[in-house]
């Protein structure tokens, strides 16, 4: 099992609890990266002295590089520090948890190290999947999926890799975030607050209202496309508010694989850390007594159109997938600000979709 570890985006919610978990498995850290959070990024250099850092914003990388003299961290800045720190780190995994389409260069650069690779962001291979997976193949790179239904999928594949034709689909789980049910009548006036109340994961903001949206499924099944090999079509999205099934796969004999646990990133991310080993972890077991029931339902892309919009995308190709993902990211920052409704996320997104 490989010991060392970088991590691309340390300051977000993946960043804070991969380190947690590097903490419970004893990895040495060797480098890590942020925007331009120097606060937590400075308590995180004191906490696991890491070699290198590197901070997006040139200023906040000369203040932070003026508050750690006392360490032996070297401070990079820009996106040359990004890359640096991914390239040069020597870490044997390399967790890039970059939030949006800016993580893109440095998951490349990651991946040409040919190190093992702990997927957290999806832009990376909505974006430019074709690049990435053949980048991966490229330099021997191994890709290991964080998102908890890529991490499920990839677990309930991992003992029938070399048999992909007896693959029928992938059954994609989504909570259906905190409007479940509503109507599209219902979803004209929800405010930024309302969409960041998430029901059951914690998570940053984009990807909070990217999944009130739904937007967040659509990016995983086209994640799921390159990941996996499969067609659109290979791929159901089924609504599942308990959040305990995070994936499954049908075969064609009939058998469904599904993988279960509490709701806890710290899982999946444990097991791209340990893979093929497993380790007890920071998670909760599961007791099905507890539970009791387990509820699925079709989406309503009606009410939430951007689903059924990531499937056109899908269809189209890498270009209206990469316009899917801009269009998404401009509209979810327009929404966060009070300049833009919730309903008008999927209509700008659509008009960038048509136009590819």
């Amino acid at each position: 099992m490989k010991k060392t570890l970088s991590v691309l985006g340390s300051t977000g919610s993946i960043g804070r609890q991969t380190l947690e978990v590097a903490r419970h498995l004893g990895f040495k850290v060797l480098a890590l990266s942020a925007d331009k959070n120097i606060d937590l990024l400075e308590n995180q250099i004191r906490r696991f002295s890491p070699e290198f850092v590197a901070v997006y914003d040139i200023y906040a990388a000369a203040e932070l590089r003026n508050r750690v003299r006392d360490t032996k961290t070297y401070v990079l800045e820009a996106m040359e520090g990004q890359i640096d720190v991914a390239q040069k780190s020597g870490a044997g995994v390399i967790v890039t948890a970059i939030a949006g389409q800016a993580g893109l260069e440095p998951t490349l650069a990651a991946i040409e190290t040919g190190k093992r690779i702990a997927l957290a962001n999806k832009e990376p291979l909505v974006c430019a999947g074709h690049l990435v997976m053949e980048t991966a193949k490229k330099h021997g790179a191994e890709i290991i999926p964080v998102d908890s239904e890529h991490s499920a999928i990839f677990q309930c594949l991992a003992n029938d890799l070399p048999h992909r034709s007896s693959l029928k689909k992938i059954i994609l789980t989504a909570s259906g975030g905190p409007f479940r049910g509503m109507t599209r009548d219902e979803l004209k006036n929800i405010t930024p607050e309302q969409a960041l109340e998430h029901p059951n994961w914690s998570m940053g903001k984009k990807i909070t209202i990217d999944s009130a949206t739904l937007m967040n499924k659509g990016l995983e099944l086209i994640e799921a496309m390159h990941l996996f090999d499969v067609k659109p079509d290979q791929i159901e999205v089924v609504i599942h508010p308990e959040s305990i099934i995070h994936s499954m796969v049908e075969y064609n004999d009939g058998s469904t694989i599904a993988q279960l646990s509490n709701p806890d990133m710290r899982q999946p991310i444990q097991y791209a850390l340990t893979y093929p080993e497993r380790r007890p972890s920071l998670t909760k077991p599961l007791d099905l007594t507890q539970i009791q029931t387990l509820t699925f339902e079709k989406p309503d892309t009606d009410a939430f159109p951007c689903l059924r919009l990531a499937y056109v995308a899908a269809e189209k190709g890498t270009a209206a997938c990469a316009a899917l993902n801009n269009a998404n990211e401009e509209a979810v920052g327009l929404f966060l600000s009070g300049e833009i409704s919730f309903l008008d996320i999927p209509a700008r997104i659509e008009e960038a979709i048509n136009t590819n």
